[in-house]
């Protein structure tokens, strides 16, 4: 197995199709797509490297780089170019010696590391595609499974970054499973706005080639820009995460506007509050939406909740019907989940634990740090949920992040689900703070709709018309807005330690109190 395998194939069945970029001309081709990764693992095998990085936003330097890695043998690292030089540095140190194609914005942070190579984006283009033209390179490439494909770093919420290693045989059984070969028409087109270092960014690339989709890709965010690129690109396919689909939906609500070519619309990487995906399935009822969810250490997604899924939710009464919206539906046809207590023990129906994970596409390994994959292939994803009697996982949030108050447990997301109903209330963020006397309490971090204001009391009795009282929270905490990373991952560390003024209070204070302390 070898990612070359899918770009071959694609090259080889429909070489004429643009593969990124518009659809005037201007685009690079299968074919032509399939020659500049040549002319990159020429470059890439005669450097005498470890490992292919990138530190750029996304570009037709990215498929390039990853194609053209895995012909020549080299594992692809994107790194995330928003980090520090420190950060930076951190990381190129664990991947030396390495080739780094790197853009404007990064070069400056990024500088040169010791036992790298650094190659301007603009240089590394223009050099693969002379070299492209002269000849065609040697087809041959390795097929071994285990051979690494992807290094990717984790985006550190909980701590430090670590490289998960997804090997050949990971990421191209997923595809394989979850992707029909040519199973796209010539019109389709994908918007890929994910940036590079994330798996769903490789995972929307290696798809779309596989499928014979038209690539665009959106470097840098904006729902506006987002919005236009869509209607004229007449983009058919899209991924977002749930931030970037509340924006989209915000603007999209403001502007009077709807998207008629966009077929298929996949959201994942957080947990989607219901108000979001309810406003955007009644913007456009045309678009069949899908709920993915995976981590890094899967290859991305091992579970969906599928477009008639959606719908059937949406337009049923039933309470346990309506909340599948709030799912992450059932498992890929390859991949087995289970729920599992402390002791790895399965759990019944409906009640919480561990989600573990087996399939071929599941990787569970750190570079240096080996596998947490069992014997008898199941990961343990520290990501907390439960499976109903029907067969649909619902995802509770990180293992790391349940509050534990008076030696209950407590999972975030059932408060934040029940709060993002609340009319006022935009987003929220609920976390434990820690307290002498429960070990921690509730604090809810709110973001208020524009010219809304809340009152504690109102915030704390809406949660327990749903929730037991020793869920509603503690503290109400109104700021201007949450932290996130680039994806679009609630960064719950961070707010804990701008919060940390709330420690070892007590939790019959009121966030009045708190804030003016």
């Amino acid at each position: 197995m070898n990612l070359m395998m899918l770009l071959e194939m694609a090259a080889s069945g429909f070489g004429d199709r643009t593969a990124v970029g518009s659809n005037n001309g201007t685009g690079l081709t299968y074919q032509q797509l399939f020659a500049e990764a040549g002319a990159a693992a020429e470059r890439f095998a005669a450097d005498g490297i470890d490992n292919v990085a990138l530190v750029d936003i996304s570009s037709p330097a990215l498929p390039i780089a990853l194609f053209g890695a895995a012909w020549a043998g080299k594992p692809f690292v994107p790194l995330n170019y928003r980090l520090t030089p420190a950060e930076l540095d951190a990381l190129a140190a664990q991947i030396s010696p390495a080739t780094a194609v790197v853009g404007d914005r990064a070069a400056e942070t990024f500088g040169s590391p010791d036992g790298i190579t650094v190659v301007d984006r603009a240089d590394f283009l223009a050099a693969t595609t002379q070299k492209a033209a002269a000849g065609a390179a040697d087809p041959t490439w390795g097929m071994e499974g285990e051979d690494i494909a992807v290094l990717l770093f984790t985006s550190g919420t909980t701590g430090a970054p670590k490289a998960a290693v997804i090997r050949q045989k990971h990421l191209v059984s997923y595809i394989l499973m979850s992707v029909e070969f040519m199973g796209a028409g010539e019109d389709e087109a994908t918007l890929v706005s994910v940036p590079p270092y994330h798996i769903a960014g490789m995972a929307a690339l290696c798809s779309s080639v596989y499928a014979g989709r038209r690539i665009v890709q959106l470097p840098n965010f904006d729902a506006d820009t987002w919005i236009d690129l869509a209607r004229d690109e007449s983009i058919t396919h899209a991924m977002v995460v749930p931030t970037m689909l509340a924006r989209i939906v915000e603007r999209l609500d403001e502007r009077g506007e709807t998207l008629p070519a966009l077929r298929a619309l996949s959201y994942g990487g957080g947990k989607m509050p219901a108000p979001v995906i309810e406003r955007a399935l009644q913007l456009l009822p045309d678009t069949n939406f899908v709920n993915a969810y995976g981590l890094t250490e899967t290859s991305s997604t091992i579970a969906i909740l599928g477009p008639d899924d959606h719908r059937e939710a949406m337009a049923s009464n039933d309470p346990a019907v309506r909340a599948r919206l709030s799912s992450a539906g059932q498992p890929l046809p390859a991949i087995e989940v289970s729920i599992r207590d402390e002791a790895g023990a399965e759990v019944a129906a409906g009640v919480s634990g561990e989600i573990w994970v087996r399939g071929e596409q599941v990787s569970g390994e750190y570079l240096g740090l080996g596998s947490r994959v069992t014997d008898d292939g199941w990961f343990p994803t520290n990501d907390g949920g439960s499976i109903d009697t029907d067969g649909y996982l619902f995802v509770e949030g990180r293992l790391d992040d349940i509050i534990i108050r008076g030696g209950e447990n407590i999972s975030p997301g059932e408060i934040e689900a029940v709060l993002l109903r609340h009319p006022d209330v935009r987003e929220v963020a609920a976390i434990g703070i820690p307290d002498e006397q429960w070990g921690e309490t509730i604090a809810a971090v709110v973001v208020v709709n524009d010219a809304a204001s809340v009152d504690d009391d109102q915030i704390k009795s809406f949660v327990t018309t749903e929730l037991r009282s020793s869920r509603s929270p503690d503290h109400v905490v109104v700021v201007d807005e949450l932290p996130y990373n680039e994806t679009g991952k609630l960064l719950r560390r961070v707010l804990k330690a701008d919060l940390g003024y709330l420690s070892g209070q007590s939790s019959t204070q009121s966030s009045t109190e708190n804030q003016e302390n």
